[in-house]
């Protein structure tokens, strides 16, 4: 059984436009996002729209069990690029015409945002009529002020951050300039089950919005780029919120939410004013850098038990991708959280650039080095994905070598057998960056994995490669952070020359900053 708290019912009889907000993963990972849950909230305040979720593998309304094709607008949440097939899957079911030219005004209109549709939309342009580009708060209230004017495209077009692939319109990123004006939800959704399906990530605490953005301009990773610049919550708001939502819902523990947390200011003030308050205090990931003795101590005082680190390598690729961090910090940072008894979970990368098998071997000899740190191996576990170069950031122009990227997780699994080592599938992140890096034709395999079982020869077929002064899908979507500063970025990967933290150094005029 499953019960929720402070969802939105409404009379559809009463209002102008019904608003599905479609999440193409399941119910746990949806109500997991605070982007989701933002978004409910936030539409739902308006008098004249019911926004209803929407979960894969369902094509009924959660709040109404209303079908999907019965909306006004259904709008897709991108945040991973394997989900691109269940949307396909569920406008299948839902008896929508997939193709936007194949559907009419008697069809919802198809809307899709998140970090994906924000950094390449090429891939399922196809069957989005609409795309969000950028932080939906901005943007939405206006769009739909327009809906209910006239649902025709060209209406979007003076919008900022809306892309319509029908005209191919170029589009500059909306964010939200100052968190403080951003959109805190103070009543959120609770989720009450016995049963781990529904079971959300963040279901007995208050996910608390601390930041967004980071500028610490790791090579690899597209939150470094996409959503610049880092922007901080007050930290009188945060309590503020904190103490607010704990009346409204009875949960007394804090997930502190941002891209780079402990990168918060504030983030040793913040945690003590929380636990003056009396709350618990947890945070889904920690970067290095930043993180001090005072602030792990702290953090398990207020009953956090795991930690979750991300070296990514070893020393020499750190710094080619910008990450240039003293082993003898990470060692330290690692000594410091087995000295106060914490789970520990780190993060590596494979498939760099310039990376070679000496260093495949180093890594496996530095990995074994971090685990016997720990006075249990079950409290140590170690994650190692291959490196998925993404849109809008240095790595755009590398490519993913297939067959290097398996023989290197074959010998990594061979040779740290015997301990708690997971290497994600080099075939899956082949996929994943045709899906990130792809044209416009990739639609066509896209839709042919509805009804067949893709190969991965045919995978291959569609697989990008980019040199550095081509034409790339995503050039008509301005992030702010401009091409030229990318290319500079990708040529001192070679050297491994450093772009400091700007937030601690002289402006670099990457390109997003207003000033």
């Amino acid at each position: 059984m499953i019960f929720e708290d402070n969802i939105f019912k409404k009379d559809y009889k009463k209002i102008n436009i019904r608003f599905a907000l479609t999440y193409p993963n399941i119910y746990k990972t949806a109500m997991s996002s605070l982007g989701y849950n933002i978004l409910y909230n936030f539409i739902n305040e308006r008098d004249d729209t019911w926004c209803e979720r929407v979960t894969y593998p369902n094509v009924h309304s959660i709040e109404s069990n209303t079908p999907l094709k019965n909306f006004d607008i259904i709008s897709f949440s991108l945040q991973f690029e394997e989900d691109y097939f269940n949307v396909l899957e569920i406008l299948k079911k839902a008896d929508i015409p997939l193709k936007r030219g194949e559907r009419s005004e008697n069809d919802p209109l198809i809307i899709a945002g998140g970090p994906c549709a924000t950094a390449n939309p090429m891939p399922l342009s196809d069957y989005i009529d609409v795309f969000i580009v950028g932080e939906g708060e901005v943007i939405l209230n206006e769009f739909l002020d327009k809906f209910r004017e006239n649902r025709d495209l060209n209406n979007f077009l003076d919008i900022d951050g809306i892309y319509i692939p029908e005209f191919d319109n170029n589009v500059k990123i909306a964010l939200v300039e100052n968190m403080d004006d951003a959109y805190h939800i103070t009543d959120p959704i609770i989720t009450r089950t016995d049963n781990d399906e529904y079971r959300t990530v963040f279901s007995d605490s208050i996910m608390l919005n601390v930041s967004r953005g980071c500028t610490r301009g790791c090579r690899f990773c597209m939150s470094s780029y996409l959503y610049r610049p880092i922007r901080e919550t007050n930290i009188d708001k945060l309590v503020e919120i904190a103490i607010e939502t704990r009346k409204n819902t009875g949960l007394n523990k804090i997930t502190l939410i941002g891209a780079a947390v402990s990168d918060y200011s504030q983030i040793e003030s913040l945690i003590k004013r929380l636990e003056e308050e009396n709350f618990q205090i947890s945070t889904p990931s920690l970067r290095i850098e930043s993180i001090t003795h005072e602030s792990l101590k702290l953090l398990k005082e207020s009953g956090l038990k795991t930690i979750t680190l991300a070296p990514e390598s070893i020393d020499t690729l750190r710094k080619r991708i910008n990450k240039d961090i003293p082993d003898e910090k990470i060692f330290q940072v690692i000594e410091d959280a087995v000295g106060l008894d914490f789970n520990i979970k780190l993060y590596f990368l494979i498939g760099l650039p310039h990376e070679t098998m000496d260093d495949i071997r180093s890594l496996c000899e530095y990995i074994e080095k971090i685990a016997k740190m720990h006075t249990s191996t079950y409290k140590i576990k170690f994650s190692i994905n291959p490196v998925v170069p993404k849109p809008h950031t240095p790595l755009q122009w590398v490519g993913y070598n297939f067959k290097d990227m398996k023989r290197k997780s074959k010998y990594i699994k061979k040779n740290l057998r015997k301990y708690n080592v997971k290497i994600e599938s080099p075939k899956k992140a082949l996929i994943q960056y045709i899906l990130s890096c792809g044209n416009r034709d990739i639609s066509t395999i896209i839709e042919k994995s509805l009804t067949k079982n893709v190969t991965l020869h045919e995978w291959m077929e569609y697989l990008p490669e980019y040199d550095i002064d081509d034409e790339l899908p995503w050039d008509n979507i301005d992030i702010g952070v401009k091409k030229e500063f990318l290319k500079i970025e990708y040529k001192r990967l070679e050297s491994k020359k450093q772009t400091p933290w700007c937030e601690k150094s002289p402006c670099y005029n990457c390109g997003a900053c207003k000033n």
